[in-house]
């Protein structure tokens, strides 16, 4: 299994459709399970959402993609732009 991380940039102007949707996308990635390694928001300088990273771990990028594809986040049109690419951790201090 490799891990893979989705970087999405919000179209702007779109923090309450982001509000909206959280509670279903919170849902979703619980859902994931243990395929779940992180995901938070980007902030922009005043603290708002504008932003994701989630990092799942699959057996294939066309797996992750999938995976990715049923975010409501991803459903509802929230996303300007979406980068999906394996990742590895190198160093974790949290």
């Amino acid at each position: 299994m490799t891990f893979y991380a989705l970087t999405a940039n919000d179209k702007p102007g779109h923090v309450e459709q982001r509000i909206a949707l959280r509670p279903d996308h919170l849902k979703f990635l619980e859902a994931l399970g243990p395929q779940l390694k992180l995901a938070g928001p980007f902030l922009d300088e005043a603290g708002n959402m504008v932003g994701s990273i989630v990092v799942i771990e699959a057996d294939s990028l066309e797996l992750a993609e999938a995976a990715f594809r049923r975010d409501p986040y991803y459903l509802g049109g929230l996303f300007e732009s979406v980068t999906i690419k394996p990742w590895r951790l190198a160093i974790n201090k949290l």
